[in-house]
C-alpha cells in the first residue's frame, strides 16, 4: 500500500542551560540536524548558538548521521542551542509483513561464515552501551518469534506486545536506567521501549538499531496546537532483506511513517544523543528543552543557510 501525499514538518528544538558558575571553556557534540535519505528530504536547517560558538564544524559520524562539533571559548553563565528544521517526509510503500522471510533465515544470514559476503546490518546484532543481551529479553521475544514465522509479522507482534503490556510513564526512568530494569518494571518512556525491543531482537541474533527523531502529534479536538510542548522521540528499526531497515514505534504501536522525522540512527541512545559535551567550570546546572513539531501551513519558517560554521 502506498501513502500518496508527502508531509512537510517544521521542527524547532531549543535547549537551554543555566550554570551555577561561569563556564570558561566548553566543547559539545550535537546530533540535531535531520537526515536526508530516500524517504526524507531536509529542505532547510538553521543552528543558532548563544553565546556564538568559536568553532562549529559539521561532519558525518560513523553511521552517516550529520553532527556538529562546537567549541566555545567565550566565558558564559548560560547556553542556548536552537535548531530549526524543515523536513519533507516522502510517500512510501508500507511493507507486507506476511511476505517477509522466516526470521530464522535472517538470523542465519547474520552469522559469520568464512568466504561468505559480510552484511553491514550484522554489526547491529551485538550488545551496546544501553542494550545488553539477556535471557529475559530472549524469552520475551520468543513469545512472538515462533518457529518459521515471517520476520516482520513477528516484529510487529512484539511491538504490539510491548505497547500493550508496558506502561508509558513520564519521568519513571532517566538516561542512566538500565534497559533490564525498565523491562522488569514494565514501564518507561520512548527511549526505554526502543532499547527493550532492540534488546529482544538482538537476543535472538537479529539486527536492530536505535532511531532518534521527532513525532508529529495531534492536539486534543478543538484545542490549538501549542508550541514548545512536544519532545524528541525514539523508536527502532529492524533489518529485513526485501526492505532494508523497517522502522517500528513501540511507544505508539505503529510502523514509523510520514509523521516521524528522523535525526539519526545508531546502536543505541549513546550514539545519537542530541547534545553532550564537556565544560570547564559551570558547577551545577539547570536544563530546559522546548520542542515544536508543526505541519506545513501551521507555522512561519524563515529559510536560512544550512550550516553555521
Amino acid at each position: 500500500m502506498l501513502n500518496t501525499a508527502d508531509t512537510v514538518l517544521h521542527i524547532s528544538h531549543v535547549t537551554h542551560y543555566d550554570y551555577a558558575s561561569r563556564v570558561d571553556l566548553a566543547m559539545h557534540l550535537l546530533h540535531l540536524q535531520p537526515l536526508s535519505r530516500a524517504d526524507q528530504q531536509l529542505e532547510d536547517f538553521r543552528l543558532d548558538i548563544d553565546p556564538p560558538a568559536t568553532r562549529n564544524q559539521a561532519s558525518l559520524d560513523y553511521f552517516g548521521n550529520p553532527q556538529h562539533h562546537l567549541t566555545l571559548t567565550t566565558p558564559h553563565h548560560a547556553l542556548t542551542v536552537r535548531a530549526e528544521s524543515r523536513v519533507r517526509r516522502l510517500a512510501a510503500a508500507t511493507p507486507k509483513p506476511s511476505a517477509s522471510p522466516a526470521w530464522e533465515s535472517v538470523r542465519a544470514a547474520m552469522r559469520y561464515r568464512a568466504g561468505q559476503p559480510w552484511l553491514p546490518a550484522a554489526e547491529f546484532c551485538f550488545p551496546s552501551a544501553f542494550v545488553p543481551l539477556h535471557p529475559a529479553f530472549q524469552a520475551y521475544a520468543q513469545l512472538e518469534f515462533t518457529p518459521g514465522r515471517p520476520l516482520l509479522e513477528a516484529a510487529i507482534g512484539l511491538m504490539a506486545r510491548i505497547h500493550h503490556e508496558f506502561t508509558y510513564a513520564t519521568a519513571s526512568t532517566d538516561l542512566t536506567t538500565p534497559a533490564l530494569e525498565a523491562f522488569s518494571r514494565r514501564q518507561g518512556v520512548c527511549q526505554d521501549f526502543a532499547h527493550i525491543m532492540i534488546a529482544c531482537l538482538r537476543s535472538l541474533g537479529l539486527p536492530a538499531r536505535y532511531v532518534s527523531g521527532y513525532l508529529l502529534t495531534q492536539p486534543p479536538p478543538g484545542q490549538p496546537r501549542l508550541l514548545g510542548v512536544d519532545a524528541s522521540h525514539a523508536w527502532l528499526a529492524v533489518w529485513c532483506p526485501q526492505h532494508d531497515w523497517v522502522e517500528l514505534d513501540p511507544t505508539n504501536n505503529l510502523i514509523a511513517a510520514q509523521s516521524h522525522a528522523v535525526i539519526a540512527c545508531g546502536r543505541d541512545y549513546a550514539d545519537v544523543a542530541p547534545l553532550r559535551g564537556v565544560i570547564q567550570g559551570g558547577g551545577s546546572h539547570t536544563l530546559s528543552v522546548a520542542v515544536s513539531v508543526v505541519p506545513e501551513g501551521e507555522a512561519v519558517f524563515t529559510p536560512s543557510v544550512a550550516d553555521q560554521d
